[in-house]
């Protein structure tokens, strides 16, 4: 089903959407790390709150990641861990539609953190000793939050198929790329909440576009 015919709808009656963008180690969601969450949650009358922020990931910066994106491990040392922002994350997305561009992506990073700490801490409720392997710091931890659930349970739409219905003629479809093409001002690229923002752009203008084809 395109994805116009799935939204549109939802939408048009004050649905809300999060658009959101991670920054990261590098690109292997099994083995690297999230050091950057930013999301914008918002409906057809426009941004409803943000969510910006920068995660310690314990392990350095890669210098290849941090000449992309500009974060260091200074920017990083004293600030909280995955496990103390996932809650806060998963309670600004709430129910919402959950928009990323290249969603396969940044929902792999997010769905492979849910399921390793879903598993490790099922296993130490089960065993009864309320304590788990932290994979990240190779430490035996206390538990004290458990996903409620393995992976994101949202609708998902990812801007890139969403911009290749409504523009199906663009050159190329990488946010910034895509960004320039629609004359939409990218800000801060590579920072995560400026990139949510500008996913949230492109989404809006899919809408639009689509709208504009019906009315044709």
């Amino acid at each position: 089903m395109p994805i116009f015919v799935e939204m549109a709808p939802f939408f048009s009656e004050g649905g809300r959407f999060a658009a959101f963008d991670l920054e990261t180690t590098g690109l292997d969601p099994k083995k690297d790390r999230i050091v950057e969450i930013g999301a914008v949650k918002f409906d057809k009358s426009g941004v409803i709150s943000r969510f910006s922020i920068l995660i310690n990931p314990g392990v350095p910066m890669p210098s290849g990641a941090s000449a992309v994106n500009n974060i260091t491990d200074d920017m990083l040392k004293d600030k909280p861990s995955l496990d103390a922002v996932f809650p806060d994350f998963l309670r600004f997305i709430n129910d919402a539609v959950v928009v990323a561009h290249n969603a396969p992506f940044d929902c792999g990073f997010i769905n492979e953190g849910l399921k390793s700490r879903y598993k490790t801490v099922a296993k130490a409720e089960n065993e009864g000793t309320g304590l788990f392997l932290d994979e990240e710091s190779q430490s035996t931890q206390v538990v004290s939050w458990a996903p409620p659930f393995p992976a994101l349970p949202n609708r998902t739409v990812d801007t890139i198929v969403f911009a290749k219905e409504a523009f199906p003629n663009m050159y190329k479809y990488n946010l910034q790329d895509l960004a320039a093409s629609l004359a939409i001002n990218a800000k801060d690229a590579h920072r995560a909440e400026d990139d949510a923002r500008v996913c949230m752009e492109i989404f809006l203008r899919c809408i639009q576009r689509e709208m504009e084809k019906i009315s044709q």
